[in-house]
């Protein structure tokens, strides 16, 4: 499955993906899908390519997403492109009142946008615009977008799925701090607003990823021979969570490190400042 090793099968177990199923909920459908140049984002939009639905895709790639347009219309979904930079505000404006003029409104959000940086807090001193760029696209820009959707998606009965990580559920691990504080952020609001969308008959999932092998991980070299998921398999949840309105995706093992997270709080920052002191040395030595 997915090209995985034994292990990988092992560690990424999810239920079966049913094309049916999900095409019979997504015909004559729209779908936002933010991120959708590459990666996961640009698997689920060819994953609905055999569909009705109607795919808006967004992400700064212009030119790959008119290639995408063109290979997914040759099947029957159709496809708009909107090309836009969601750390800026005024881009998302222009977003939005783009999708306010959609007349059958909005049935799905697939937040998948995201940025990643893994950097040590001294090298991040005079860098305070990592920290607003991370926040910009992994938390106002979902935020934002929402608040402005929420009266479309419930009149169509819609659904807000957050391709979220395992990291925001863990012990906080040090050179994230960016990325991972903007993650939990978002996931944050999300499962608080959640009672509210429900409701107002809005469904919520959250699909918590471990590593998956994306451009976004290629800058980080030690993740090239790490397991990482299918960004196809994670596709496949996300049309999943379409038919079946499961609120909730995570590895079956995550639970194990939630576990450990509180049982072991204190030798785990132990050991993580161990860590840290050792990589410093290291660094000092170069």
């Amino acid at each position: 499955m997915h090209n995985y090793t034994l292990l990988e099968r092992f560690l990424f177990l999810s239920p079966s993906f049913n094309f049916e199923k999900m095409k019979q909920e997504m015909d004559g459908k729209t779908v936002l899908i933010t991120g959708a140049s590459s990666g996961i984002g640009k698997e689920f939009a060819y994953l609905l390519a055999d569909t009705t639905a109607h795919l808006i895709l967004v992400a700064r790639s212009e030119a790959n997403m008119n290639a995408m347009k063109v290979d997914i219309e040759q099947s029957s979904a159709r496809v708009t492109v909107f090309p836009a930079d969601l750390r800026n505000e005024e881009e998302r404006k222009e977003l939005l009142t783009f999708l306010h003029q959609l007349t059958n409104g909005l049935d799905v959000v697939v937040s998948n946008a995201g940025i990643s940086i893994n950097r040590p807090i001294a090298q991040s001193l005079d860098r305070y615009h990592d920290f607003t760029r991370t926040k910009a696209l992994n938390y106002f820009a979902p935020v934002q977008l929402l608040l402005s959707l929420i009266p479309m998606l419930a009149r169509n009965n819609g659904q807000i799925i957050n391709v979220s990580s395992i990291n925001v559920l863990l012990f906080p691990i040090p050179y994230w701090a960016a990325y991972q504080a903007s993650k939990t952020a978002f996931d944050t609001w999300l499962r608080s607003a959640e009672p509210e969308l429900k409701v107002k008959n809005i469904y919520t999932t959250s699909i918590y990823l471990p590593l998956v092998r994306t451009p976004m991980i290629k800058p980080t070299i030690a993740y090239q021979s790490t397991s990482a998921m299918s960004p196809v398999h994670v596709a496949e949840m996300i049309g999943h969570a379409l038919y079946t309105k499961r609120n909730v995706y995570k590895p079956w093992w995550l639970i194990l490190g939630q576990w450990a997270s509180v049982v072991f709080r204190s030798p785990l920052s132990f050991l993580v400042l161990k860590l840290v002191k050792k990589k410093e040395r290291d660094r000092d030595h170069v």
